[in-house]
């Protein structure tokens, strides 16, 4: 993981739905470009090659007898977490990088706020070892958040990638999604 300049908040940005604020300070991973009008969505469908249609809430549903689900993360699959008071939208993300059996980096557009960032930190924290609690970087606070997010799982594509496919495809996607 590299470590980027600090970057300051400017304006207000509220948590919603694929969305959260500006790092304040170095982080794993980084941003990617400029600001971005890419929602979680579209970018996860374009970068991830899962052709899912809808928005991320939908997405667990839909995968059903299209895509294989699964409780373990593999390089290129979907991370895809529950609605919540904090993500009434739900979010989805691509892991970029499976580190241990309980911490993935993900790459995913407006989990900052306009932003496409990459390799951030994904830890599995639920009781079971089974993905279905995580907490996600928070670059505010430059480290692991302290919200728990219930997850669905992960969504696998139809053909596998790696992680340098994935860095290569980053820029594409930005475009592909609208961003």
């Amino acid at each position: 993981m590299r470590l980027l300049a600090p970057f300051l908040l400017t304006g207000v940005l509220g948590l919603a739905a694929c969305a959260s604020r500006a790092p304040s300070g170095p982080y794993p991973g980084g941003y990617v470009g400029g600001a971005v009008a890419a929602e979680c969505a579209p970018f996860a469908r374009a970068l991830s090659g899962v052709r899912l249609n809808g928005e991320a809430a939908d997405w667990w549903w839909e995968a059903d007898g299209r895509y294989a689900r699964q409780s373990a993360p593999e390089e290129g699959s979907v991370l895809v977490l529950r609605r919540s008071d904090r993500l009434p939208s739900c979010h989805v993300a691509v892991v970029s990088q499976v580190v241990s059996a309980r911490q993935i980096l993900v790459t995913q557009a407006n989990w900052v706020h306009h932003r496409v960032t990459e390799d951030q930190p994904v830890i599995d924290i639920s009781p079971r070892n089974d993905w279905s609690l995580v907490r996600v970087w928070w670059p505010p606070a430059g480290g692991i958040g302290v919200t728990d997010y219930p997850a669905y799982g992960f969504i696998r594509p139809e053909r596998p990638v790696t992680r340098q496919q994935l860095t290569a495809a980053v820029s594409r996607a930005i475009r592909d999604s609208g961003g």
